[in-house]
């Protein structure tokens, strides 16, 4: 199983699968409702993540886009192969 997980116009999660808990540890109530790109996407990554995120909100699709999620207990960094779609 793939991590999956979906966020609105404005960029907040809105679909956080099991897979997605798993590896970050964050659970589908603490994620629902936050800025994906803000809250978990480390620093360096926040501009490009937001622009495919962007893109694809636009009808730009991206595939196999990597970028860096945060776990929740040790705040390791987790790398995901984003594939973003409308």
């Amino acid at each position: 199983n793939a991590p999956i997980f979906g966020i609105d116009d404005q960029g907040l999660v809105n679909e956080w699968n099991n897979k997605a808990v798993e590896i970050t540890g964050f659970s589908r109530d603490e994620v629902m409702g936050q800025d994906l790109v803000q809250v978990y996407i480390t620093k360096e990554f926040r501009v490009s993540v937001k622009r495919v995120l962007d893109d694809a909100l636009n009808g730009t699709e991206a595939a196999n886009f990597e970028f860096p999620l945060f776990t929740k207990q040790d705040k390791r960094r987790v790398d995901v192969l984003l594939n973003a779609t409308t």
